[in-house]
């Protein structure tokens, strides 16, 4: 047990996030998302029975993003046929979350194309497979630098 660590961050998941540097992406994937078969080249680390939400959240107490770039976390953006149909409340939650722990708020949170997305996963270096059952709850974080 460690002070201060949130105790959903487990230490498989610790290791995996000190290991990775600087403009390193991961992925934390909903309970639809291929997670195995985006990640034969990543570290893929299961976290069944949590949402996304609760792992955004103590993901970002200890992982800083990059502030290089200007969006440095993603969301898979609606496809055109769901526009209008599919509603994502997630992505209000991702904001609030993000704004706790980054100061540009919601302005550091981007959207891509479904198929780009998974294209930019499969570069990951660590893919969070969870049981969130909301649609279009992806989010793909890249790391920044601690000063």
């Amino acid at each position: 047990m460690l002070k201060g660590i949130p105790k959903i961050l487990s230490p498989e998941l610790l290791k995996a996030l000190c290991e990775m540097g600087h403009s390193d992406r991961l992925c934390i994937a909903d309970g639809n998302f291929p997670a195995e078969s985006m990640g034969k080249n990543a570290i893929v680390i299961r976290m069944d029975g949590h949402g996304i939400p609760e792992i955004l959240d103590a993901i970002l107490s200890v992982f800083p993003l990059d502030t290089y770039v200007e969006k440095p976390a993603v969301l898979m953006q609606l496809m055109d046929r769901d526009v209008g149909k599919v509603q994502t409340p997630i992505w209000d939650t991702y904001a609030e979350i993000v704004a706790k722990h980054d100061a540009r708020g919601k302005d550091a949170i981007g959207n891509i194309d479904r198929f780009d997305f998974y294209e930019e996963a499969k570069k990951c270096y660590l893919i969070i497979a969870t049981s969130e059952g909301a649609i279009y709850a992806n989010v793909m974080l890249q790391k920044g630098v601690i000063a």
